[in-house]
């Protein structure tokens, strides 16, 4: 044993985010393609135990503003990263997108993630109701790949070691392959990592992934005595991309564990060249205006408002285009009262942009609730799930009245969907992963296939990039239409 009473020789896993998690916490999932591939075969050789790559907010961000093909960002990634695992964030029945879907839809999107390049899915709940877990799981089982089970991390009244013990024992026989403890607010401490990791590490059998951000100042510490307690893997971020809201810096955290006599598996050079890689792409975001400095700060006051990084770059853009950067602080303070009336849901997607979205309405509308989203509303008809605190029934009554409120599994009112959606789309629906990208964002989704397959072109814009001698037309869509494929 050492000073910090960690075993000598013990192996900790390192999970490299920076391109999922790290620019979906500090600049909401704004960094292109192009961007990332250059690099990817010098991450592939630097001894990762994962690389987590995509699903989270990256499918939405990529048709929604960078005009990308996702699945060809995948692809493009498993091409240049042979032997490294492959990990997405997978939001349950709820995939990728706002709302759950139905099963064959989960099914569907599973099997193609699989088949494009995933390896590891990260499946959570964003109210830990394993109801919602169910599809997804089996999906990944029946696909042959590796399903790590998640539980949120929040603090509540009903939030306890206890609580959570159960949950992990549930989901381990489930049949977990892995379990994810998802601290997505930076709010475990390391006490509290003291106290629950050996808890969760009693009843389960299979290794246990530690995820948090940096967001309250603690994350370090917090791994730090997480590994102490047993945890096998964590979660970090190449350093230009690290700290802030995102994770702690991989090559801060390897070296420390590898002079404590651990064993990370990790190249520290190869970490110095992708650290060197990233950093003129930092400048590039902060020179642009699309990573806002402040994103890279600490904020204790995480611990007190308890939200996640995402949450707060998203909230930071919502209030810029509203020209109300002065209410940062005023919504903040109202999360936490939403989130109260709402039954204590953890922040975490999509929980995070209801409440979010509601306490920027009540601060921007300046009465509370006078502008309700129809997504909080489906939450208060029962149809993402069980609340972790019930809602007060004169609460839920002043939004939806005396509407109807779902109580089992909110997917088995959901009817097949991928042969209607695929009719629906006509002629877009030239591929699986076409129809998914509909189902999952039904009008951004159209949009954009809409513009892949049948691009307009600027008539300024042509008569500038009309084709030379030798040049197809072809290929000048193809370049107007930036990455796709």
């Amino acid at each position: 044993m050492d000073v910090f009473g960690l075993e000598k020789e013990k192996k900790v896993l390192f999970t490299e985010t920076v391109l999922r998690d790290a620019h979906q916490s500090l600049m909401a999932t704004r960094m292109s393609t192009d961007d990332m591939l250059p690099i990817v075969e010098k991450m592939d050789e630097a001894g990762y135990y994962a690389l987590e790559c995509w699903g989270g907010a990256t499918y939405d961000a990529a048709i929604r503003f960078l005009h990308e093909d996702p699945w060809e960002r995948l692809r493009q990634i498993r091409k240049r990263a042979p032997h490294a695992k492959l990990q997405m964030l997978l939001r349950g029945q709820n995939l990728i997108g706002y709302r759950h879907y139905a099963d064959d839809i989960v099914d569907r999107f599973v099997g193609k993630a699989v088949e494009n390049g995933i390896d590891i899915f990260r499946i959570f709940d964003a109210l830990n109701d394993t109801r919602n877990l169910k599809a997804s799981l089996e999906a990944v089982k029946k696909y042959g790949a590796h399903a790590q089970l998640t539980i949120c991390y929040t603090i509540s009244d009903v939030h306890t070691i206890p609580f959570y013990t159960d949950l992990a024992k549930e989901l381990t026989v489930m049949g977990a392959d892995s379990i994810c403890i998802k601290d997505m607010a930076g709010i475990l401490t390391p006490k509290v990592a003291k106290e629950l990791i050996p808890a969760i590490k009693a009843v389960i059998d299979v290794p246990l992934n530690i995820h948090t951000h940096a967001t309250s100042g603690v994350s370090q510490m917090t791994y730090m005595a997480a590994i102490e307690a047993g945890a096998d893997i964590i979660d970090c971020a190449i350093s230009p991309f690290a700290e802030g809201k995102s994770q702690p810096p991989t090559e801060s955290m390897a070296p420390v564990l590898e002079e404590l006599g651990y064993s990370t598996g990790l190249d520290i050079a190869k970490l110095e060249e992708i650290a060197d890689y990233f950093k003129p792409i930092r400048d590039k975001y902060i020179a642009s205006g699309v990573l806002d400095p402040k994103m890279l700060s600490v904020d204790p006051k995480a611990l007190i408002y308890q939200v996640p990084g995402g949450m707060l770059s998203n909230l930071n853009s919502q209030l810029k285009q509203a020209n109300a950067s002065d209410k940062y602080e005023a919504v903040l303070r109202e999360v936490p009262r939403v989130r109260a009336d709402l039954g204590f849901p953890p922040l975490v997607t999509p929980m995070s942009q209801m409440v979010g979205t509601q306490a920027v309405f009540n601060v921007l509308t300046g009465e509370r609730y006078k502008m309700v989203p129809n997504e909080v509303k489906d939450y208060l008809h029962g149809k993402y799930g069980k609340t972790p605190v019930p809602v007060s029934d004169a609460f839920r009554r002043s939004i939806i009245g005396d509407d109807a409120v779902i109580t089992d599994r909110p997917a088995d009112h959901l009817e097949p969907e991928f042969e209607r959606l695929k009719a629906e789309l006509g002629d877009l629906a030239r591929t699986d992963e076409d129809v998914l990208t509909y189902a999952l964002f039904p009008q951004v989704g159209k949009a954009y296939l809409q513009e892949v397959y049948y691009p307009t072109i600027p008539e300024e814009q042509a008569e500038i990039k009309a084709p030379s001698q030798g040049e197809t037309a072809e290929s000048v869509i193809r370049i107007q239409a930036r990455y796709r494929s």
